[in-house]
C-alpha cells in the first residue's frame, strides 16, 4: 500500500500552496482526538475537495473520521479474512478504471457478480466498495474528478429488499457530507423496470447538489457520452477484461495489504474520549433514534 507522491500531486495542482496544506496538517496534530499519524497526503484529499478552505476542509475531515468512527456498518473490523468480507468479494465485482475520461476524471464501476439474493448483504458489500476507494485513492492521490457507475445487470427486487432505510442513509450522508472527493457524476447504467423502488430508498436523502449529477441510462451510447468506451471492461463493448476477472486485481491488494488496511482504519477514526468538549454519537451525526424504529416497522 503505496502513498500517492505528494511532489508529483503538487506539480499537478500548481494551485494548491503546500504551505497552507502543511497549516493543515499542523491544526490535524494539535487535535487530542485525531490520529497522530494522519499524513499529508491523507489530508490533502481533504484540503482539494474542499476547494482549499481551511475551514470547510476542518469540518469535512472531522465529519468523515466521527462517521468512520461511529458507522459500524461501513468502517469497522475492515479485515478483509473477515468472513463477511470473503463473501462479499464474490457477490460483486468493483473496479477502478485505468486511465482517465477526456476530462480528466477516474471512473469506478460496480456490479453484482453473485445475482444469488440470499448472499447479497448490503453493509458488507457497501463496506468492501468503500474500502477499494480509499485504497485506490490512497495509491492513485488526488485527481481532477471522481464518477460512480453502478452497473444494475441482475439486480433483481430480491436485492433491493435487503437494503436497509437507515443504511441508506447512513451511506449517503457519508458520500454528501464526508467523503473527500469531488463527485462528478454518479451514473446507474442497465437500469432495471424497479427503478422507482431504487429511488424510493434514495431521494429522502439526497441533496440537490447530488441529484444534479445522478444518471439512469437504459442505453449504454448514451453512458459512452461520459465515460468512452475504449476507457471500459469487455463487459460493455470495451478493450479491457471482463469485470469478474479485473475485480481480482483490488481483491488480491486488499488481501496482500490486510495489516495496512487495519491501520488505515485505525488512523480514520476519532478517540471520543479525548475530543474537547462532548464527545459525539451517531444520533448526532445523523440525528436517526426513534424517528427510523416507526419507519423500518411501518
Amino acid at each position: 500500500m503505496k502513498e500517492a507522491d505528494l511532489d508529483e500531486q503538487y506539480a499537478r495542482f500548481p494551485e494548491i500552496k503546500r504551505a497552507e496544506v502543511q497549516k493543515f496538517v499542523d491544526w490535524i496534530h494539535a487535535q487530542p482526538h485525531i490520529s497522530a499519524h494522519f499524513s499529508e497526503g491523507e489530508a490533502l484529499h481533504f484540503f482539494y475537495a474542499c476547494k482549499y478552505s481551511m475551514e470547510v476542509a476542518k469540518q469535512v475531515l472531522d465529519t468523515n473520521l466521527t462517521a468512520r468512527t461511529h458507522l459500524d456498518d461501513f468502517f469497522v473490523n475492515l479485515d478483509i479474512e473477515s468472513n463477511e468480507l470473503k463473501r462479499a468479494m464474490k457477490t460483486v465485482s468493483v473496479v477502478p478504471l485505468p486511465g482517465t475520461t477526456p476530462e480528466g476524471y477516474r471512473v469506478i464501476v460496480g456490479k453484482l457478480s453473485d445475482l444469488t439474493t440470499a448472499n447479497f448483504n448490503y453493509a458488507d458489500v457497501m463496506k468492501l466498495y468503500c474500502m477499494i476507494f480509499d485504497f485506490w485513492m490512497y495509491e492513485d492521490g488526488i485527481q481532477k474528478g471522481h464518477v460512480i457507475v453502478i452497473d444494475l445487470k441482475g439486480c433483481s427486487l430480491g436485492h433491493v429488499a435487503r437494503i436497509g432505510l437507515l443504511q441508506m442513509k447512513k451511506f449517503l450522508f457519508y458520500l454528501q457530507e464526508a467523503a473527500a472527493l469531488r463527485l462528478i457524476g454518479f451514473h446507474f447504467i442497465n437500469i432495471v423496470p424497479f427503478m422507482d423502488k431504487i429511488m424510493a430508498l434514495m431521494t429522502p436523502f439526497m441533496k440537490k447538489e447530488l441529484t444534479s449529477i445522478l444518471y439512469m441510462h437504459s442505453d449504454l451510447n448514451e453512458f459512452f457520452k461520459f465515460v468512452p468506451q475504449k476507457m471500459l471492461p469487455k463487459d460493455y463493448g470495451g478493450p479491457l477484461e471482463e469485470m469478474c476477472v479485473a475485480k481480482e486485481l483490488y481483491n488480491q491488494k486488499l488481501m496482500d495489504n490486510r495489516k495496512q488496511m487495519l491501520e488505515f482504519e485505525t488512523r480514520h477514526q476519532v478517540n471520543e474520549k479525548l475530543r474537547p468538549g462532548k464527545p459525539k454519537n451517531a444520533s448526532d451525526l445523523f440525528g436517526i433514534e426513534g424517528n427510523f424504529k416507526k419507519l423500518d416497522i411501518d
